[in-house]
């Protein structure tokens, strides 16, 4: 993060540290990443000059110039390398951004472990001069409110411009508010317990739901089912393991939360399309 970002680290776990919501708005370079973060906001990032690389969830993504990233920042996600160019960084709180009201399409999409992209043209106006605007509002209280709802309207055609590439449809029946707070208190049980051995009746059990319940309303609002998501951040945790790590295959399908090294082996083969070992071939 940049420096003047609101940092206040708890104590990492499995080399992930965890920051503190805020709203906030940064013009700059690429800052350097040591180790992976995850924060409960909704962040987005334009890139002015250059490219960023990230390392996603595990997985590789690259963000170029004329391109916006949004997604949820509860995923573990690092800098992979420090990149010459100029970026523009916005939080949102989660919290904030579920009060909006969006379609589920678009909450889904954002659960989701991996960027949305889209173009800058999707925003219809200048961008950049607009988040400038928000560095100053967020850091006054009287102004703040004009920030979020410019951030909403940003948001929200971004949103829209991803769905109609997608051909998914905004007018689907819709959860309730409650719901989509249970389907994220599962998603964030789920990122931070998936090294461990859970199922589903211990992710249903973190919202005091029934197991099917939770299964239907997880797989309607997050378009994944709650074992495909776990088995994703599980394979991610791996993909991560293998591009930053030494560690031996065996070691490393322990740490991701697979119960047995075959396990591993055949669900990081299914995502990833190569064995563990050529998988870190390439990208080395």
């Amino acid at each position: 993060m940049p420096e003047d970002a609101p940092t206040l680290p708890h104590a990492p776990a499995a080399g992930v540290v965890t920051v503190e919501p805020a709203f906030w708005s940064h013009r700059g370079p690429a800052p350097h990443m040591p180790s992976s973060h995850r924060h409960d906001d909704l962040e987005i990032n334009l890139v002015l000059q250059g490219r960023l690389d990230y390392v996603f969830g595990g997985a590789p993504v690259s963000v170029h110039a004329g391109e916006i990233a949004l997604f949820w920042g509860w995923t573990a996600h690092q800098l992979v390398d420090d990149l010459a160019g100029e970026f523009r960084w916005v939080h949102i709180p989660l919290a904030e951004v579920l009060a909006w009201g969006l379609p589920d399409p678009d909450l889904g999409a954002m659960l989701l472990n991996r960027p949305i992209v889209v173009p800058t043209s999707a925003a219809g106006r200048d961008v950049e001069s607009m988040m400038g605007s928000w560095q100053r509002d967020f850091a006054d209280e009287g102004a703040e409110i004009i920030a979020t709802l410019e951030a909403q309207a940003l948001v929200r055609r971004l949103l829209r411009h991803h769905r109609e590439r997608l051909d998914l449809r905004a007018d689907a029946p819709h959860g309730t508010a409650e719901t989509m707070q249970r389907v994220v208190g599962m998603v964030r049980f789920i990122v931070e317990r998936f090294r461990e051995p859970i199922g589903v009746a211990e992710v249903a059990d973190a919202e005091h739901l029934n197991p099917h319940y939770a299964m239907t309303v997880f797989r309607h609002d997050v378009g994944s089912t709650i074992v495909e998501y776990l088995t994703r951040c599980r394979v991610a945790e791996a993909q991560r393991l293998l591009m930053t790590t030494s560690l031996t295959a065996s070691e490393i399908a322990h740490a991701a939360g697979f119960g047995s090294q075959s396990s591993f082996y055949a669900h990081f083969a299914r995502a990833t399309g190569s064995a563990p070992a050529a998988y870190r071939a390439r990208l080395r």
